[in-house]
């Protein structure tokens, strides 16, 4: 996914001192320092909490491929040093004279965004992602409330944070395995939901990656039934034990024809550039098709008449705003759905990184944040 957010600050020389500046503490982190350092080991400055702020010690924090992207400026120039992450979980350790939605000991989670303008019509609805000004990322972005810094993730020992952009953690779920929820989650429930899937509709997930396993679990856990398109035959196994009910590989012509006409909703998650005619086929009248892969190169075309010929739509859809977040965090405890993941330790975070882009991980990995105190 890509994240919601405005312009970084403008690009100059690298912070001499990246801990400063802040007003706060310094806090261990890892992050990067240029575009190709790799993940080092850093140390950053957090804020105190304002009024409304809540301060959290990190526990767990996923690794997304956009953190890949976005550390080795594969987006857009950065300003470095950097330190990404965005699914971040952990416990409040302290909160702002104004905060009334948390309180020390707290189980929370931070998502894709820190703030947002708040006012637009899009902030008013509770689609803060789509904030018209441009939402803040947690990493990266310009922070709209503290002039002249850069957003740091979570891939650090704590973080400060408005309460109005921290969800509450299920306690029912393992935070390890809960953290991507916060973005591979909500990024393939927020379009289920838009687009009403319910109990005996079909629906076709593309790729089977940290995207797509959460959209065959998700899927599932709304009543429907799920075929899982991939292009390993390979995956089929792994597939039908996260509860696909049919699998279909892409490259096999007579399977993909069989499967024409045969599902609602086409969630594709697909990241590298692919033709979605095929998959289209597969939809019956009225049915949608939603990118969430994010290809670095242009897609192949697509005929309208592909399109028109059942009113299929071709949509794309971007993370969740936070009432949907929590929407898709309590959805999760009720049906006790988490990701797969494999912890990492601070040390671990570049091969990590090299074996997302391999596609060598099943499903998520996730920072162990001990790992990085043990690190600093």
């Amino acid at each position: 996914m890509t994240l919601g957010r405005p312009a970084p600050p403008p690009l100059g020389k690298p912070l001499s001192d990246p801990a400063a500046g802040r007003g706060g503490p310094t806090v261990a982190a890892y992050g990067a320092t240029s575009a190709d350092s790799g993940l080092v080991p850093l140390k950053i400055g957090r804020r105190e909490p304002g009024p409304h702020d809540v301060q959290i010690s990190i526990a767990y924090c996923g690794l997304c491929h956009s953190d890949v992207h976005s550390t080795r400026g594969e987006w857009r120039p950065q300003r470095y040093p950097l330190v990404p992450g965005h699914e971040i979980v952990g416990r409040v350790t302290a909160i702002g004279a104004d905060v009334t939605l948390f309180g020390p000991g707290d189980l929370v989670g931070v998502g894709c965004m820190v703030d947002s303008c708040r006012s637009c019509a899009s902030c008013e609805e509770g689609l803060e992602q789509y904030c018209e000004e441009g939402s803040v990322g947690t990493y990266g972005a310009a922070d709209r409330r503290h002039a002249g810094e850069t957003t740091q993730g979570g891939y650090a020992t704590s973080i400060v944070v408005d309460e109005n952009f921290c969800l509450r953690m299920p306690a029912n779920l393992d935070p390890a395995a809960a953290a991507p929820l916060l973005c591979a989650g909500i990024t393939t429930y927020s379009p289920m939901r838009y687009f009403g899937v319910q109990p005996g509709d079909r629906v076709g997930v593309v790729g089977l990656g940290g995207l797509g396993h959460m959209a065959v679990k998700l899927a599932k856990a709304m009543g429907a039934g799920v075929t899982v398109f991939t292009a390993s035959p390979e995956k089929a196994e792994a597939a039908m034990l996260l509860g696909a009910d049919s699998v279909v590989v892409s490259g096999d012509a007579a399977a993909m024809a069989e499967a024409a006409e045969s599902v609602d909703l086409v969630i594709d998650t697909v990241a590298a550039s692919h033709d979605l005619v095929p998959y289209l086929r597969t939809l019956r009248r009225d049915g949608a098709l939603i990118q969430l892969g994010v290809p670095g190169e242009d897609m192949p075309p697509i005929p309208v008449g592909v399109l028109m010929r059942r009113r299929i739509a071709y949509a794309s859809s971007l993370i969740g705003g936070i009432s949907e977040t929590q929407e898709l965090l309590d959805f999760c405890a009720e049906h006790e759905i988490t990701a797969d993941v494999e912890l990492v330790a601070a040390p671990q975070l570049n091969q990590a990184f090299d074996r997302m882009v391999a596609g060598d991980v099943k499903y998520r990995f996730v920072l162990d944040i001990e790992s990085l105190k043990e690190n600093a």
